[in-house]
């Protein structure tokens, strides 16, 4: 399907508002296609990496505080791409850091927006097949605890609203259908 470009809108102006460690904002002024302006807030976040990791049949996941949902969450291995880095060298550097893990095959399945609304964060979701155990390396300000699930059991997990965010719910959805569908080896 191609782009439809009657619907773009044009920058006029942007405006920085924060600049973070993580995030930056900004308010951009935009024309619209019938010529009238209007603003639009903008977080820009330099992209992520996200890890569908299957062990012997069994989900990884890491259990985490997320102050912003003021809980924990049971989330996939993930994490921000560092300015430059490869998202596949993330995907495996994250891994590592956060369940121990390391994984002689990678294959990226999917990449996708976040928010598109009002961010621009991209999520590149990969497939860690043959796995092996080694330690974990957190950074300083990271706790959290791996744990893992079967397919129903993050399922269920799913349903009880303790696995909440998009990632990992897509995560799970996509090793589900892959199951149906028979794919070798893993699973995935």
């Amino acid at each position: 399907m191609a782009d439809n470009n009657k619907l773009n809108e044009t920058t006029v102006s942007t405006e920085p508002v924060f600049s973070g460690k993580v995030i930056s904002l900004q308010i951009d002024t935009v024309q619209l296609p019938d010529g009238t302006t209007a603003t639009r807030e903008i977080v820009k976040h330099p992209g992520a990496v996200a890890v569908l990791a299957v062990h012997e049949g069994r989900l990884l996941l890491v259990d985490q505080y997320r102050q912003a949902m003021g809980r924990c969450e049971l989330e996939i291995p993930a994490g921000k791409l560092e300015k430059g880095e490869d998202p596949a060298e993330a995907a495996v550097r994250e891994l590592q850091e956060e369940t121990g893990y390391r994984c002689d095959k990678l294959t990226h399945l999917h990449s996708f927006y976040t928010s598109p609304g009002f961010a621009d964060e991209i999520i590149h979701l990969y497939l860690a097949e043959q796995l092996s155990p080694g330690e974990m390396s957190l950074d300083e300000d990271e706790f959290l605890e791996v744990q893992e699930a079967t397919l129903e059991e993050a399922l269920d997990l799913i349903a009880e609203g303790r696995i909440a965010d998009a990632k990992t719910i897509m995560a799970v959805y996509i090793w589900q259908l892959r199951n149906a569908r028979g794919s070798a080896g893993t699973g995935i």
